[in-house]
C-alpha cells in the first residue's frame, strides 16, 4: 500500500518502542466535529501494510459513527502490531500512553479488539487521552453494555419499518456469535419475546445461552444459522459475514448486528436491497459503545448515556425513511447524513475566535 493513499485521511502517525517492542499506528480521519475517538486494536497483523489497512478503514468509520450517534466527535482509531498473549505489557502499554499523549487530545483511545478496560487503566497513567476506564477510576466500564442495547434499538426500528410495529415479539431472530454484545442482546430480544436462534464458536459461550436462555436455539455455525427460518440476522462476531456467498442464502428479511464492517465490500448494500433484504448500517446500530465511552469525557453518567444511545432507534427510522426517499441502500443514506454533518459543523470552524 502506498503509505500516502490515506483516503482522505487528516493524519497517520506511526509509532515504535524497541525496547518494549511496541509498534503500533494511529490513523485520524477526522475533527471536523471535535477530537477523534476510537479504540485501540491490538491484533497479530501478518504485515505492516494490513495493519495499515485495518487503521485506515476503521478510523474513517468511526469518523461516521460518531458523526451520526451525535457526538461532538471526529473519527480516529489506532492498531498494536502484535500477539497481545505475547507481547501485551506494562511497559509497551504505557509506551503506546506516551505516543498517544503526544497528540495533545487530537485523539482519544478506548477498547477494541485485544484491548480491555484494565489496558485503558495502564495507559492512562501515561495520557489524559482515554475512555473505557474501569469504574474505579471513573470510567464507564464495559462498553458492551449500551452496545447491545443501541443494535436492539435498531432492530426495533427495522422491525417497525418492515412489519409496521417497533418490536421483536414473535420474530425469529438468529444471533451470529455470544461474546458480550450477543449476550446482552439476546437478553433484550428474550426479554421483548422474540424467538431466537444462536451459534457461537465458543462451547463456553454456547454453555451460557443453555443456561441464562434455555428457550434459546443453538444451531453448529454460521451457515446453518443464516439458511435458517429467520427473519432477522444479528451478526455479532467477525467483520466480513454479508458477502456474495451469505447474501445469495440468506433467508432473513432484516440484517441488524453489532460487528463492525459486515459487508464484505461496498456492493453487498446493493445486493441486499435487490434482495428485499433491509440491511441497518453496523456503524449506525453499533454505535452505543463509543456513545458510553464518550460520555466519560464530561464525567461518566450510565443513564444519560443510555438515554443518548437510546435514540439509535430515531436515528435508524430517519436513515431507513432517507434511503426510501432517495431510492437509496441505508447504508448510502447513512453515509450522505454523516457526511451532511461533518460539512456543516465541520464548517464552522472557519468563523475565526480570537
Amino acid at each position: 500500500m502506498d503509505v500516502f493513499d490515506t483516503d482522505g485521511h487528516e493524519q497517520v502517525v506511526f509509532c515504535q518502542d524497541r525496547a518494549t517492542g511496541l509498534k503500533a499506528i494511529i490513523g485520524i480521519y477526522s475533527t471536523a466535529l471535535g477530537p477523534a475517538l476510537g479504540g485501540t486494536r491490538f491484533y497479530p497483523y501478518e504485515d505492516e501494510s494490513a495493519a495499515l489497512a485495518d487503521v485506515l478503514k476503521l478510523s474513517r468509520g468511526m469518523a461516521y459513527k460518531n458523526a451520526l450517534a451525535g457526538l461532538d466527535l471526529g473519527g480516529g482509531k489506532a492498531v498494536i502490531w502484535g500477539d497481545p498473549a505475547r507481547v501485551k505489557s506494562e511497559g509497551l502499554l504505557r509506551a503506546y500512553g506516551r505516543f498517544v499523549e503526544s497528540l495533545r487530545g487530537r485523539y482519544y483511545t478506548a477498547c477494541d479488539v485485544g484491548t480491555y478496560v484494565a489496558d485503558m487503566d495502564v495507559i492512562a497513567r501515561e495520557t489524559r487521552y482515554v475512555t473505557g476506564r474501569s469504574l474505579q477510576h471513573g470510567g464507564a466500564g464495559d462498553s458492551s453494555v449500551l452496545t447491545a442495547w443501541g443494535v436492539f434499538q435498531g432492530m426495533r426500528a427495522a422491525a417497525e419499518h418492515t412489519w409496521g410495529s417497533p418490536t421483536l415479539r414473535g420474530r425469529t431472530v438468529g444471533v451470529a456469535g455470544l461474546g458480550k454484545v450477543g449476550k446482552y442482546l439476546t437478553g433484550h430480544l428474550v426479554e421483548d419475546g422474540a424467538n431466537v436462534i444462536a451459534t457461537d464458536v465458543s462451547e463456553s459461550a454456547r454453555e451460557w445461552a443453555r443456561t441464562t436462555h434455555p428457550s434459546v436455539q443453538l444451531v453448529a455455525d454460521a451457515d446453518a444459522l443464516i439458511t435458517s427460518d429467520i427473519d432477522v440476522y444479528a451478526p455479532c462476531a467477525l467483520g466480513g459475514a454479508l458477502n456474495d456467498e451469505t447474501v445469495s442464502v440468506l433467508r432473513a428479511r432484516v440484517v441488524t448486528g453489532a460487528a463492525n464492517n459486515q459487508l464484505a465490500h461496498s456492493g453487498i448494500g446493493k445486493l441486499l436491497s435487490e434482495r428485499g433484504i433491509l440491511y441497518t448500517p453496523d456503524y449506525v446500530v453499533n454505535a452505543g459503545g463509543v456513545i458510553q465511552v464518550a460520555d466519560e469525557i464530561e464525567g461518566f453518567d450510565f443513564e444519560r448515556a443510555k438515554l443518548r444511545a437510546t435514540g439509535i432507534f430515531e436515528t435508524t427510522r430517519r436513515i431507513l425513511q432517507l434511503a426510501d426517499d432517495e431510492g437509496v441502500p441505508p447504508a448510502v443514506a447513512a453515509d450522505r447524513l454523516a457526511e451532511r454533518r461533518m460539512a456543516e459543523v465541520g464548517r464552522l470552524r472557519a468563523i475565526y475566535l480570537n
